[in-house]
């Protein structure tokens, strides 16, 4: 049997395009394997980040040096594949194919090749998003489902709508009989994926269905499958079905009231919502093209809660921006005293050729950036500290998601609000749902005991 090796770097949504791959290559009669024994080498590369675009570009030099000693084929595929295809070509020539976020329909073609014996250049296609019938990974009880695709927003610092496109959203039909496959499958925690998920939009017979409208039939076609006349999930069938629905990522000009009155409507939808905010600073909002204000968010976060007084927030905080001030950073902090994120995801600004920002003037010196990335950090720690110690003593229900790292008798689990846990119990019992009480901290994960 041919076997593969796949890494992927970057966000859910290669995560998800990784499964998928990897379904394509099982059904051409692809066994996975380590790296040293594979016929093809896979790489599902990001390039958002710099230090992602960095990490792949040392393995791609890596694994292409490596050709000279083992005969496999090296593919490069992914947002990376899409932004510098001209260039992994000619800086490493030992990749065999590069293929863009646009030339999935390929992958197939490729493998037939390989298995071949032989070599083409594959032609470049019509720009056009392809989404797979299925993303989950055998045996997996958390898995992704891609809704949506693209972004349409162009913040001056992001490189997202130049690799993956203009919006593009899913036919819902396809996206509920995928949920229905994983559930059948053993799945019970289900998270929607897109760029911009909340923009999701499908037009049909002049029939338009939203983001929200999505969540409302997704909750009731799973209710229907098992009986339900309300809202929540039937006690006797808990370990049987999907308990849980996530969803990422959100823009906060997308998140309407509607879909706050849908999430606040059933308990399917798990009490956490990541929102990036960026920052705290009108005049950055607006020299990043967010198309909010700050007093925009603080009154979302505000619905928010009101609706769901239990639900955590999460978000994405970029400083060093061009032309980005000490007051600036002030406002950054000050919004985040006021919102206290349970946690966050803080970076300084990189340059991404290509994006507006790449040619703004009034750049931030690197150790400044690093100074200002530290404050934030360290506010982050101690909102996040404050935040747990209240927690303390809550009886929550978790899914169990793995063994602990330190004991082969503790669990790892998560709750709804995306915390984490780990208490005694049975390796027996990952994939299962849990109530536990929080009794200790350990650096950013509660210490538990079932309740």
């Amino acid at each position: 049997m041919k076997k593969y090796h796949i890494e992927t770097y970057g966000c859910e949504m290669n995560k998800a395009e990784s499964a998928a791959i990897e379904t394509a290559l099982r059904e051409h009669g692809w066994e996975k394997s380590a790296e040293n024994e594979a016929q093809l080498v896979v790489l599902n590369t990001c390039t958002v980040r710099a230090t992602a675009e960095n990490r792949a570009w040392n393995r791609i030099n890596q694994l292409a040096a490596l050709k000279k000693d083992r005969d496999f084929a090296l593919a490069v595929v992914g947002c990376m594949a899409e932004q510098h295809k001209s260039a992994i070509q000619k800086r490493a020539p030992g990749v065999d194919y590069v293929l863009g976020t646009f030339q999935k329909q390929s992958f197939s073609l490729m493998l037939d090749v390989i298995a071949a014996g032989q070599r083409i250049d594959i032609d470049e296609e019509t720009p056009k998003y392809v989404f797979s019938a299925d993303h989950h990974e055998p045996g997996a009880f958390r898995s992704f489902v891609p809704i949506m695709h693209g972004c349409d927003n162009f913040c001056a610092y992001c490189i997202v709508p130049y690799v993956r496109g203009r919006e593009t959203s899913r036919d819902p039909e396809d996206i509920i009989r995928e949920i229905e496959r994983m559930e059948d499958m053993g799945v019970r925690e289900i998270t929607l994926l897109g760029q911009n998920v909340n923009s999701y939009r499908w037009e049909r017979d002049g029939e338009i269905l939203d983001f929200p409208g999505l969540l409302k039939l997704i909750s009731a076609r799973l209710r229907e499958r098992y009986g339900d006349t309300e809202h929540g999930v039937n006690p006797r069938l808990r370990e049987q079905r999907i308990g849980w629905l996530r969803f990422l990522t959100s823009h906060p000009k997308d998140l309407s009231p509607a879909l706050v009155e849908v999430l606040a409507s059933d308990p399917i939808f798990c009490r956490h919502v990541h929102l990036p905010v960026q920052s705290g600073s009108n005049s950055m909002l607006s020299a990043m093209n967010r198309k909010y204000t700050r007093e925009n968010y603080l009154a979302l976060v505000q619905s928010l809660r009101a609706a769901m007084p239990d639900i955590t927030l999460s978000t994405d905080i970029l400083v060093g921006f061009p032309g980005e001030t000490e007051e600036d950073l002030e406002d950054t902090l000050d919004l985040m005293r006021q919102v206290r994120f349970s946690y966050a995801f803080m970076y300084h600004f990189n340059t991404r050729e290509g994006t507006p920002a790449a040619s703004m003037p009034n750049r931030i010196a690197d150790k400044v950036k690093k100074q200002r990335l530290a404050r934030v950090i360290a506010l982050q720690k101690e909102i996040t500290s404050g935040l747990m110690r209240e927690r303390l003593g809550a009886t929550d229900e978790v899914l169990i998601e793995d063994v602990s790292r330190r004991s082969s008798k503790e669990v790892l689990a998560r709750t709804a609000r995306d915390e984490m846990v780990v208490f005694p119990a049975s390796r027996t019992r990952v994939g299962q749902f849990a109530r536990v009480r929080l009794i200790a901290i350990s650096g950013n994960t509660f210490r538990g005991e079932e309740a």
